[in-house]
């Protein structure tokens, strides 16, 4: 027997999430308005379907289911210039919004994207057999990236994240390496607009820019 497992995950209404998805290329396979809303969306090997509740609030949900892919990077890639064609620019924050693509310490390449509905979608790619959290390495700069990561990631923390990484970013009696300075820079960067600081993360892209050309 061949099983197959579909989330069935909440809306408010369905309309922004099917123009959401259709906008990640995904096609409306299926949509009734009675007795009850409720959409299917599919692309390739992918079907999530959605039931709409007008008493749900997006903003406080806590659904999220996993897609596990071997192409996490074309979708990635795929899903960005969509989004970018449909909203005039990569939503990064609010609802919907689209994460960044990264290594996690627990062997998977990862991101993270949230509907309008607020459903959390987990993209991933297995990197490595062992799937336990990595412990968190003893150098400096290594463990504040590890930490940072997590606090964003799964603590759902990004101003816990901002600590830890402004405490390294400041220090005096250690530096860096170029590669690190440029991903704590990065990650600070990604913080910051969860955080809707746009000015702190615009001026800490163009430092991470300049420090990977070599003008640090």
């Amino acid at each position: 027997m061949a099983e197959k497992t579909i989330p069935i995950l909440p809306c408010q209404t369905l309309q922004p999430v099917l123009d959401f998805y259709t906008a990640l290329g995904f096609e409306v396979a299926f949509q009734q308005k009675s007795p009850h809303p409720y959409a299917v969306v599919e692309r390739g090997g992918i079907q999530l379907q959605f039931f709409g509740m007008k008493k749900y609030d997006p903003a406080g949900s806590f659904s999220t289911c996993y897609v596990a892919t071997d192409e996490v990077d074309a979708l990635y890639e795929s899903f960005r210039t969509g989004l970018k064609a449909a909203y005039g620019k990569i939503p990064t924050r609010g609802l919907p919004r689209l994460g960044t693509l990264k290594d996690m310490s627990y062997g998977v390449r990862q991101f993270l994207m949230t509907d309008p509905g607020g459903n959390c979608i987990r993209v991933g790619k297995q990197i490595t057999e062992d799937q336990h959290h990595r412990p968190a390495p003893r150098e400096t700069f290594a463990r504040a990236l590890h930490m940072a990561t997590l606090f964003t990631d799964s603590k759902d923390d990004p101003a816990g994240a901002a600590k830890i990484l402004d405490r390294v970013l400041g220090l005096e009696d250690e530096q860096p390496t170029a590669e690190q300075l440029v991903r704590l820079l990065a990650l600070r960067a990604d913080v910051a607009e969860q955080l809707h600081d746009d000015d702190t993360a615009a001026r800490l892209r163009a430092r991470a820019a300049a420090v990977d050309a070599g003008e640090s």
